[in-house]
């Protein structure tokens, strides 16, 4: 008897769920540090672990400001990082244990030059280059395949008028659900209160660590206004936006140049439209291909994750990452499913069963551009969407669709006011939600980029914009989570579009 193997998107989940064992058993230690150190003109590496004290000495003074324990690795690691920035000198002092007999700290070891100080690496984390080699390769697709897609997209939709009321069903779509999700956040996180569960103590604590990562966050900060957004629309060359990935640019050319093609004369449209038809075919079959190492990719990439991470820093931030997760499921599963229920003819078991594999991809890369070839696949052959439908709206979904990124920029702002003491008022709020929506636009569909659009938000209602130091630790954890919903959110508009237009065939879940 031979033993069947597993479908795709299961396997999938089986590597998500033992990626995630084998890095909470391969975790970082916590009370080991590496040194990398000059002496003699030799380079030594060096395994520090279970100090009792750890200081940092500048111009010959030891500052009790600068001197740790065992259970600081993160803030030890955070003030080598200050004064490599500020190059300023210092000389790094561990005593290794405490005598209780003589009350006093023994066996101490003095380092200068030193080079680095960091966490070591563990097993869990010498595999991640297996999960890069998964997203960049998917990466490597999605370009050619916006490209191509919107622009076939765009023409086969035969006419202007066809396509400004599929583009403005779409749009229309998009922004509406980002702003209820951005809506539905910050009820969550004004009726939880998050931010005033905090203590004084783990306040000052994630202020510390995370410090020297927000400040380099502000010094790339970039200024946002419709005006602008509106003018990098506009590639000055459409070859440089492909090279950089500006993804907004990249889809106003494709779709004009789509939307031109219907305007000329048919032979002359035929070869074009033909050359990129073939090409969106080539990309989508590599798709297949790649998706042959998903489960690979999937097991290394959450292994590193919890590995580094753990559950430990959910624990300090609870009630943050339980009202976001909270407001993400009522929004992926609630909303989604009204709308799929009032105005798709899909069943809504049948559209959940489909994009399984689409969600775990989103979760795993935390990159809607990355997921957009798997999702393309699985709306046009398990959901049975035209092509036509499916090449026009989820490249457009992937670019300014981003539910679950406004939705934690309306919980972080909120949870960061509250931590600081500030009562956000009804106008302030609703400015959240419009700057949220207009930020999501904008906001490329890379991992980690929502937390520079959050610094515009907190800049625009007067928070604090250093209080992001407060949520760094769980980011890379909840931005798995809000990619989920953003490329649930991409399939469940392009089903609703595709219902409105008749363009749904067979649905065939055995993809």
């Amino acid at each position: 008897m031979k033993l069947k193997m597993p479908k795709l998107h299961n396997q999938i989940l089986i590597a998500l769920l033992l990626g995630a064992l084998f890095g909470s058993f391969f975790k970082i230690n916590t009370h080991r540090l590496v040194l990398k150190y000059e002496k003699e003109k030799l380079l030594i590496e060096e395994k520090i672990e279970k100090w009792s004290k750890f200081v940092f000495i500048k111009h010959g003074e030891t500052i009790d400001s600068l001197t740790y324990g065992s259970d600081q690795q993160l803030e030890i690691i955070a003030q080598f990082a200050k004064f490599k920035k500020n190059k300023q000198k210092y000389e790094v002092v561990v005593f290794n244990f405490f005598n209780k007999e003589q009350q006093k700290l023994i066996e101490e070891n003095q380092y200068q030059n030193v080079l680095l100080i960091d966490k070591e690496e563990t097993l869990a984390q010498s595999i991640k280059w297996l999960g890069d080699i998964f997203i960049r390769l998917l990466n490597m697709i999605a370009v050619p395949l916006v490209v191509a897609s919107l622009i076939v997209g765009a023409a086969s939709l035969g006419d202007i008028k066809k396509f400004a009321r599929i583009g403005s069903k779409t749009l229309s779509l998009y922004i509406g659900t980002t702003a209820i999700a951005i809506t539905f956040g910050l009820i969550a996180a004004n009726l939880v209160a998050p931010g005033e569960i905090m203590n004084v103590e783990t306040k000052e604590k994630l202020m510390s660590v995370y410090d020297s990562d927000v400040s380099s966050r502000l010094e790339n900060e970039v200024g946002f206004s419709i005006s602008n957004m509106l003018v990098e629309l506009v590639p000055k060359n459409p070859f440089g936006a492909i090279a950089s990935s500006e993804m907004l640019q990249i889809v106003f050319f494709s779709v004009m140049l789509g939307m031109v093609l219907t305007l000329i004369k048919k032979e002359k449209a035929e070869p074009v439209i033909n050359f990129f038809d073939g090409l969106s075919d080539v990309m989508i079959k590599l798709v297949d291909i790649v998706m042959l190492i998903a489960p690979i990719g999937v097991f290394a990439l959450i292994a590193a994750t919890v590995s580094e991470f753990g559950f430990d820093i959910l624990q300090t931030l609870i009630w943050y990452s339980l009202t976001l997760i909270g407001g993400l499921l009522l929004h992926t599963f609630g909303t989604y499913s009204l709308l799929l229920k009032v105005f798709s003819k899909i069943k809504v078991i049948d559209f959940f069963k489909a994009i399984r594999r689409v969600q775990v991809i989103g979760f795993t890369t935390s990159s809607s551009v990355a997921t957009l070839p798997v999702n393309m696949e699985v709306c046009h052959e398990s959901l049975g969407i035209s092509k036509s439908l499916t090449s026009f709206v989820l490249p457009l979904g992937a670019t300014i669709n981003m539910d679950g990124t406004a939705m934690y920029q309306g919980v972080a702002a909120i949870f960061i006011a509250q931590v600081f003491g500030i009562d956000l008022n009804i106008g302030q709020q609703l400015t959240i939600i419009l700057t949220a929506v207009l930020a999501s636009i904008g906001t490329a569909p890379v991992p980690g980029v929502g937390i520079i659009m959050l610094i515009i938000i907190l800049k625009a209602v007067g928070i604090p914009q250093e209080g992001i130091a407060l949520i760094m630790g769980v980011d890379r954890i909840l931005d798995m989570c809000r990619t989920a919903t953003n490329v649930t959110g991409d399939a469940a508009v392009c089903c609703v579009v595709a219902s409105s237009e008749n363009e749904i065939g067979k649905i065939n879940l055995d993809n």
